[in-house]
């Protein structure tokens, strides 16, 4: 049964389940399933009655999460800035003996799309080293073989398209945003036409683009997306992993995937579907997954409190300033066992709801009598991915000014905590953050997914830390970041940008150099991504004034010529 029409209709609601649901197991519901692996699928179904997502209706981990770019700040001029790949050890090992540049292996990337025709992406004989570009968006063209939406288009279509004089009338995807092209081109790219010099971390390795689509309306609605701001769900990308993942031959063809897009809704433990998927993929032979840490280290939108149970119930106050504009946003606070969790507002009129009675897993709706905001709260005492508590509010044209939250825990062990996270900075229509934030615990899901690769980013100028990059641990305490990479100034095809992506970027060059090492050229025919992980963290270079690891630094800063050295013996960790 094709999924064709459920997948792209908004009036299915989709969900990516960590089960097989198996035709006719339903009776009565209008559904497909689209199968990931023997575990994953994706379910789409038409609703029996009208739309109401909420956590009382569905559990938590099904309904689909959006998640945003992790780019901070756009091209600037500069030229190429050879710094990056020095610094983290790419450029040494592209040089003789090594000559690693990331031959015969495949980086493939989930993202905005790519510019086909520029020069970076192209071999010296003209042709393009784009061996396929997967457009979930366009539907009128091929899709690829086992999948029902999007459109395919090869490698030797991508270079006839490039001998004519109109490319975009042959292989009409493009990329309008840029991110994926810049994240592409540093991870990948070379050109030397007309006298410029421009090299990437990997620019012999072969490229594939899966140029995402946009989440559906009815999410975009429920999560209050700024119009205009690009939000993708989790099963399109589940979608694209998938189809990267099919890319490998393993002990001849290893593939890089790369997830530009990160998220705050989840338990910021990696337990969400999407995050295991990432990591049952990150543990097959030949693959390596890298995600973004993050751009939230410095946006204030992490509140944490740790706190000794005096007593049998304590309180702690948490203040939010809404900024104005804001038109409504989700947020999630998340408590830990055995405790129990409830909670009080006060609006910035000074209306108050009082303690909000969680017995019922019913959705609470509260409204003001001399305010527009809405509020609708969910309860969930065991989260079915994490086993923790959850509550989520969901506020409409909340007022501007300082909301005052009241959270009230219960229980006789003697340590508590809980956290709060509002949505990423894009996901917010306006400068919204809690007045006493934390930086740390600000790593967006996917990143904290236990086998794939998490790089925070740092600037290579100066070694010193990325402001803006998210920051760990992990909420269950696991280490997260991996290692910091180069994140500012680094060059692209579009001009030098900064960023957790361009972190990763230069993380994606750096694996596919050692997969070329590892696979390719038979050093180690079965690596994959814990492999990778581990020598990066052995090679990584350390200050001796930081004790490592490190909420920001993770284990150190990326360094692919000092990982050989280890290997070869010829220094120390």
């Amino acid at each position: 049964m094709s999924c064709r029409e459920q997948a792209l209709s908004n009036d299915y609601t989709e969900i990516m389940v960590d089960y097989i649901l198996a035709e006719g197991d339903v009776a009565g519901m209008n559904y497909c399933v689209f199968q990931l692996d023997d575990q994953f699928s994706i379910l789409y179904f038409l609703p029996r009655e009208p739309r109401d997502i909420s956590v009382s209706r569905y559990i938590y981990n099904s309904i689909p999460k959006l998640y945003g770019l992790m780019q901070d700040e756009n091209g600037t001029g500069g030229g190429f800035n050879a710094q990056n790949l020095t610094n983290s050890g790419i450029l040494q090992v592209q040089r003789p003996p090594l000559s690693l540049t990331g031959r015969g292996v495949i980086v493939g990337f989930v993202d905005t799309g790519i510019r086909y025709d520029m020069d970076v992406f192209r071999r010296e004989d003209g042709t393009s080293r784009i061996l396929s570009i997967w457009d979930q968006t366009i539907q009128d063209g091929t899709p690829p073989e086992g999948f029902d939406i999007g459109t395919e288009y090869t490698n030797e279509q991508i270079n006839e398209a490039l001998r004519s004089d109109d490319p975009l009338s042959i292989v009409p995807s493009t990329d309008e945003d840029g991110h994926g092209t810049a994240m592409a081109s540093a991870a990948a790219g070379k050109s030397t036409t007309y006298g410029e010099y421009f090299l990437g971390a990997a620019p012999e390795a072969d490229i594939v683009m899966v140029k995402c689509r946009e989440g559906k309306q009815y999410l975009k609605d429920y999560y209050m997306i700024p119009e205009g701001v690009p939000a993708y769900s989790d099963a399109d990308i589940g979608m694209a992993v998938k189809y990267l993942d099919q890319l490998a031959r393993v002990g001849k063809r290893p593939v890089i995937i790369c997830i530009g897009m990160g998220t705050n809704w989840g338990d910021h433990a990696g337990s969400s579907v999407l995050s295991r998927y990432l990591s049952r993929v990150a543990e097959k032979r030949n693959r390596v997954v890298i995600v973004p840490a993050g751009n939230e280290g410095n946006a204030r939108h992490h509140f944490n409190s740790q706190f000794t149970m005096s007593s049998p119930t304590v309180e702690q106050t948490v203040e939010m300033r809404v900024g104005e504009g804001e038109l409504g946003f989700l947020m999630e606070l998340w408590g830990t066992r055995p405790h129990i969790t409830s909670l009080s507002i006060r609006s910035p009129g000074g209306e108050t709801i009082p303690t909000i009675d969680f017995r019922s897993r019913e959705t609470r709706n509260y409204t003001f009598v001399y305010e527009k905001t809405r509020i609708a709260v969910d309860h969930v005492l065991v989260e079915q991915g994490s086993g923790d508590e959850l509550i989520v509010l969901r506020f409409i044209m909340p007022t501007a000014g300082v909301w005052t939250f009241f959270v009230e825990t219960q229980g006789e062990a003697e340590y508590g905590n809980f956290n709060m996270w509002l949505p990423i900075t894009q996901f917010l229509h306006s400068e919204t953050y809690f007045l006493r934030s934390s930086p740390y615990m600000t790593l967006t899901v996917p990143s904290m997914a236990r086998s794939v690769i998490t790089p925070s980013a740092y600037n290579a100028a100066n070694n010193s830390f990325y402001i803006d990059s998210s920051r760990g641990f992990v909420r269950n305490g696991a280490i997260k970041p991996d290692f910091a990479a180069p994140g500012v100034d680094v060059s692209t095809a579009l001009g030098n940008r900064s960023g957790s992506s361009m972190a990763v970027a230069l993380t994606v060059g750096a694996a596919a150099q050692f997969m070329q090492w590892a696979v390719v050229e038979g050093n180690d025919v079965l690596a994959q991504s814990v492999e990778v992980k581990a020598y990066f963290i052995r090679g990584a270079a350390r200050d001796p004034n930081i004790i490592y690891p490190d909420q920001s630094w993770g284990f150190g800063r990326l360094n692919v010529a000092r990982a050989f050295q280890i290997i070869a013996g010829t220094t120390t960790v």
